[in-house]
């Protein structure tokens, strides 16, 4: 078995959402200048790189961050390979092929339209609501994919968001998948406890089986 790191380094050159909060650490104490030890703080979005969204992020009375169940975002996974244009939602009929033979409780989209987090674009690609609702019926309870979000940037209705919301499903983004083979992996993802939060990073990883 080998662990496979699908979650981008957070530094200074890390782009998040146009308006969030970008990634500041401030150092407080530094061996190096003297001090017994080392001790910072950091300051940033809770959606910046690989991150979990809470259900708060997107329904006004939603669960936050602290009270999500853990076994959502950690078992077997598959990952799927989509071939999507830029600005585009993944349909149902670009993974029809895939999803029967695939199906598992957590499905990771490589699609490759977001390919630097230190280069950001506007046209990555994301999730239909058809396909979260159709991936629901199939058994599935966690979507992850390779972009800052699963509704195009400019979305205000965030259809797909609510997708997850009625099916109470979990919703990973940010997430690392070049180089990823597509095909099936144990996931570990665990958002942190950090009540009244509407996301967390996470340190995602696949494990070979």
């Amino acid at each position: 078995m080998a662990l496979i790191d699908i979650s981008p380094v957070i530094d200074a050159a890390i782009n998040v959402w146009p308006g969030d909060t970008p990634f500041v650490r401030t150092i407080n104490a530094d061996m190096n200048a003297g001090a017994n030890l080392t001790l910072s703080d950091m300051r940033v979005s809770l959606h910046v790189g690989a991150h979990a969204d809470a259900p708060s992020h997107y329904v006004a009375d939603g669960a936050d961050i602290s009270v999500r169940r853990l076994d959502l975002y950690l078992g077997r996974c598959i990952v799927v390979h989509v071939d999507v244009a830029r600005g585009e939602r993944i349909m149902p009929d670009h993974v029809a092929d895939k999803i029967e033979a695939l199906c598992a409780p957590r499905i990771l989209f490589r699609t490759g339209t977001f390919p630097d987090h230190r280069h950001w674009n506007n046209d990555f690609a994301s999730l239909s609501p058809e396909l979260v609702d159709d991936l629901y019926h199939h058994g599935v309870r966690l979507i992850g994919i390779d972009t800052p979000s699963v509704d195009p940037f400019d979305s205000k209705a965030l259809e797909a968001h609510h997708a997850f919301a009625r099916n109470d499903m979990a919703i990973l983004e940010g997430l690392v998948l070049s180089g990823v083979e597509e095909g099936e992996y144990e996931l570990i993802a665990l958002p942190l406890r950090i009540k009244g939060a509407d996301a967390s990073p996470v340190r995602a990883v696949l494990r070979t089986l």
